[in-house]
Formats: C-alpha cells, structure tokens, sequence
C-alpha cells in the first residue's frame, strides 16, 4: 500500500474518532437540560402587596421563583432583586410563570410596605407576589425546613437578619426543581449573585424555566 493511502487511512481514522467524541457533545449542547426533581413545596399561605390572599393553588400549573428576604435589607436583598426583575422581562406577559418573594420580616414587611416596594423596584408581572402575614417563626420553618434555604437572625450589619442569596425553581406540580452539575450531581437551588469565586446562575435559571414551561 502507498504511504499515501495510509496517510489518507489515517485522517479518516481521526475524523472517526473527532466524530464519535463530538457529535453527542454537539447534540446535547442544542438539547434541553434534564432537570432533577426535589421534594413537593409545603403547604403555605400569606398576604401578598395587594392584600391578596395567596397560597400553593395560586401557583397551580404555574412554573415559579422563590426567594426569602426583606424589604430593610442593606445588603443582598437589592442586588437580588435586580437579578429576579431581569427574570420578570425575559417572562414578563406569561401567565404560566410566577415569583414568590417572601417576607423574612413580617412586622415590618405590611402589605402597605411591600407595595410601596413594588412600586419602587418596578415589579409589574401580575404573577409576582411580595409575601407576608405569618409570624416570623412560621416564615422560618417554611424556609429552613420547607425549601431548605437558610433564614435566621443576623448582625448588625444585616440589620439583624440573615437569608440564603439563592433562588429555588418551582415547577406546575408544585415540585422543586434543578439541572445537574458538570459532575451530574443536581445543584438544587440557583445562585443569585457572585459569590466565594462563582458566578451565578441567572442565565441558567431562565433556561430551566422555559424547560418547565414546555413540560
């Protein structure tokens, strides 16, 4: 055999090889993430801005946020927002989508001062609730145990209070939801900001949402 022709037997060795390395990579980067399922939401019910009424059935059949926070938060609180109102203009419109802020201060957080909030943040999606109206320590079993994300008593520089700064997924059966790492473990909640060297994780939010939304 000419050298050639080993030459040639050679290149399509390594496009073989480029190929079934490849192609699976490439299909799975156009196909949509497969996202784990965590525990049912618990039942909860508060006041929202309006002094509605709102609880697990208003999110029925609805893909959702949920975060913890308040509205006397020096701190992360702000730049959460930001994060969940670029959240609220990719969605903005869709009745199938929702947000639920909920209140780790209720005594301060009235529905009054939740709206004015609102109002000041520029939150108009008709699915985002500002939540109140349950004493503090039910708030903080419905977070620390409910949704697993930390809430609790803070310093002075918190103005006394402390709230994990990340986001949970909700989907329309009421499930919490998330992808999987590089490694394939789920990472069950999404980062809000930048944090201990990561980035976080709101273009990847938004990807996962419009994957619940087409379940």
């Amino acid at each position: 055999m000419k050298k050639s022709n080993y030459s040639y037997i050679g290149i399509s060795f390594i496009i073989l090889l480029f190929g079934i390395y490849s192609v699976p990579k490439i299909v799975a980067h156009f196909q949509k993430p497969s996202l784990h399922k965590f525990t049912k939401v618990p039942e909860f019910e508060f006041i929202n801005q309006n002094g509605k009424t709102i609880n697990n059935k208003s999110y029925e059949g609805k893909v959702y946020v949920v975060e913890f926070f308040f509205t006397t938060c020096p701190t992360i609180c702000p730049l959460m927002n930001q994060k969940m109102l670029t959240i609220q203009n990719e969605f903005f419109g869709n009745p199938n989508f929702g947000i639920a802020s909920i209140s780790i201060t209720p005594e301060i957080d009235t529905p009054k001062v939740l709206k004015e909030y609102a109002d000041n943040y520029k939150i108009t999606h008709k699915n985002w609730h500002l939540l109140t109206g349950k004493p503090e320590s039910e708030v903080y079993k419905l977070s620390n145990h409910g949704f697993k994300l930390y809430a609790g008593s803070g310093d002075e520089a918190h103005a006394g209070f402390e709230h994990s700064g990340l986001f949970a997924l909700v989907d329309k059966d009421g499930y919490i939801r998330s992808r999987y790492d590089e490694y394939g473990n789920p990472i069950m909640y999404y980062r809000a900001l930048n944090e201990q060297g990561f980035d976080h994780q709101i273009q990847e939010l938004k990807e996962d949402i419009k994957t619940l939304l087409d379940e």
